[in-house]
């Protein structure tokens, strides 16, 4: 190997170059507190060597490549093989992902898939035997080998859990890169009070299910669910999965921000508990609690601090049911002079079609009705039958779920 001239060696002084391609290594030793090792690697068919400088405490790393091997020339941060961070980011979000779901998602698959060309959609017979039981077949098991999966669930109801739970299990077992389970809507716990000896934790015992997920070449399963209900749920998981919990919030933001009276918008919550949820999310908007008080047997709604008066006034809550306690905040919002009223909640669960009792605002009567009311596509159900119906308006978790599954 022809000798390395001085001008050269700076700032590595210390170093040696090795080659796994050769069998010949050279090292050169000057005087000095800097000691460096370095490794060659080739990108083509140029090699590139690698030197950690250890200075007392501090590390660096510094980047060279060799541009010719005879005599070699060292150049420190050659342009050439420094990537932009355009390139770093192409490369970061190139995972290839093979997107399998269920019935109730297909359109929100559908609509992940078309965020990004990495993303490959593919399907599972839903079938079923004569005694009701699932036959479910999963296409071209063999071919998702080595492959990163991703699973899109919707546990709309108790009957439905069972079947995609079975899919949920074998599919890290077929050899995959890793395993990622996409549950938008995290369902059990809404109402759950542990008030009595008794009571069963449901929210817990899905937990548990999920936390036993087998794990696949890749590790453990990771889980992507937006804005649970009960914060102290996130604690339910084992460590045999791992979580990532997503929010809806920063989508309502953006839409926001759309509006024709965006600088006129304060945010109410209905209760303390969505104030601690989001408030920090939203703290660049002025603010409105409320709260619920008994009166002998009843809740009562009563605004506890902000001032509605001549405001967009926008309810902030991570789902709704009955929509009772959104209608009874609307009321005492518009008694206090809001000009205008919406909501938005991440999960519109409206069991028994009870969003037909939210009505559009068409004569200017925030009592009455609401200019918008805005929730995700985590519930695809729901999804389907306030479609087309104002003052609903879906925003979708779309392109954050395919942002999630790059993680």
């Amino acid at each position: 190997m022809a000798a390395i001239p001085n001008h050269h060696l700076h700032p590595c002084k210390n170093f040696a170059i090795s080659s796994s391609s050769s069998s010949h290594s050279k090292t050169l030793n000057p005087s000095s507190s800097i000691s460096l090792n370095p490794s060659i690697t080739f990108i083509g068919r140029l090699p590139t060597f690698r030197c950690e400088s250890q200075n007392r405490r501090h590390w660096t790393m510094v980047d060279y490549h060799i541009s010719k091997l005879n005599p070699i020339e060292i150049i420190p941060n050659s342009p050439t093989f420094q990537m932009s961070s355009n390139q770093e980011n192409s490369v970061k979000f190139s995972k290839k992902i093979c997107l399998f779901y269920c019935p109730e998602t297909k359109a929100l698959a559908e609509r992940i898939a078309s965020q990004s060309d990495s993303i490959q959609l593919r399907s599972i017979s839903w079938r079923t035997f004569e005694d009701g039981f699932p036959n479910l077949f999963i296409s071209n098991a063999q071919g998702i080998r080595g492959l990163h999966v991703a699973f899109l669930a919707s546990f709309s109801s108790p009957s439905v859990i069972f079947e995609q739970l079975s899919v949920i299990y074998a599919l890290p077992k077929l050899f995959v890169a890793s395993f990622t389970l996409v549950l938008p809507f995290f369902p059990t716990g809404t109402s759950e009070r542990m008030e009595d000896e008794g009571d069963v934790a449901t929210a817990f015992t899905l937990a548990r299910i999920l936390s036993n997920i087998p794990i696949s070449r890749g590790g453990p399963t990771s889980l992507v669910t937006f804005d649970i209900h009960a914060l102290q749920e996130r604690f339910y998981f084992g460590d045999k999965i791992l979580p990532c919990f997503e929010s809806g919030i920063p989508l309502l933001k953006k839409r926001l921000q759309q509006l024709p009276d965006s600088d006129n918008i304060s945010i109410a919550f209905p209760d303390d508990g969505a104030w601690k949820r989001f408030h920090k999310q939203l703290q660049h908007f002025p603010t409105i609690v409320c709260a619920k008080v008994r009166e002998g047997d009843k809740r009562i709604v009563r605004l506890k601090e902000g001032n509605p008066r001549g405001r967009h006034v926008v309810i902030v809550d991570d789902l709704v049911q009955s929509g009772g306690t959104l209608i009874e905040c609307q009321k005492v919002l518009a008694a206090h002079g809001a000009a205008k009223i919406s909501a938005y909640v991440t999960h519109g669960i409206f069991p028994n079609k009870s969003w037909e009792r939210f009505k559009p605002d068409t004569s200017g009567c925030p009592e009455e009705g609401m200019s918008y009311f805005w929730i995700t596509d985590s519930c695809p159900l729901t999804v389907k039958e306030v479609k087309n119906r104002p003052p609903f308006e879906v925003i979708s978790l779309a392109g954050s779920i395919a942002a999630a599954l790059q993680i």
